[in-house]
């Protein structure tokens, strides 16, 4: 059965009631996705946290790895959504997206707050610092291992494992970082005041009801426990 759904529904309340667990999630917009997903679990082999960082990016949007088509580099990004996009950052980082919306969108993560396999974390980051374990897109992947294999990967198959948010955050918005075009769209989300962020958000920055992306996601499965 075919969970895709056309454009008026995605950006309107019909999908507003998915889980995080359901494809039908990931078929919304992506600045909807991306706010959304802040305060949900996400873990690699049981490695992860809590999304506090996201940013929403488009076929469109002149910023987006997709804006020229689709090339063997960002095919996942034309995918089904929920597939998994893993690119190399000035080939040195790896960064972790998940395919949503319409072909060519997705979302980056940039950052998680640490709350399961920090044993494993502080090996693969080599350091103690548990605040720098998951701030910014390149560290997030290094702590959960992930790489270039995970292309192209179903987000809701193992070893991923992606839990629903306990309750309806305060999140604040603000433009992307490190862009040289489109940096001025409001389409980072962060949960307000997380240590967690790889950067701070400036005082122009809103809550999010004060957006287009202010519907709720239901809250379903309980926030996992810290080691």
């Amino acid at each position: 059965m075919s969970h895709a759904l056309d454009y008026s529904e995605r950006t309107a309340g019909a999908s507003t009631e998915a889980s995080v667990h359901a494809q039908v999630f990931f078929t919304r917009t992506a600045p909807v996705v991306a706010e959304q997903l802040i305060g949900v679990g996400l873990f690699v082999g049981g490695v992860g946290g809590l999304v506090v960082e996201a940013e929403a990016y488009t076929r469109d949007d002149p910023a987006s790895h997709s804006f020229g088509g689709p090339t063997p580099r960002n095919r996942s990004m034309f995918g089904p959504v929920g597939r998994v996009y893993v690119y190399r950052s000035y080939g040195l980082h790896w960064c972790f997206n998940i395919a949503c919306g319409s072909p060519g969108d997705a979302v980056l993560i940039r950052a998680l707050a640490p709350t399961e396999g920090l044993a494993t974390m502080r090996i693969r980051r080599g350091m103690d610092s548990i605040r720098d374990f998951c701030r910014g897109p390149g560290r997030l992947c290094q702590a959960l291992g992930i790489s270039g294999l995970h292309d192209g990967m179903d987000v809701l198959l193992t070893p991923f494992q992606i839990v629903d948010r306990i309750a309806a955050p305060a999140i604040v918005v603000g433009p992307r970082i490190g862009l040289s075009k489109g940096a001025e769209t409001p389409w980072r989300f962060g949960l307000s005041e997380s240590p967690y962020l790889s950067r701070g958000f400036q005082t122009r920055s809103r809550p999010v009801s004060a957006a287009i992306c202010s519907s709720p996601l239901p809250s379903r499965f309980s926030r996992p426990k810290s080691e």
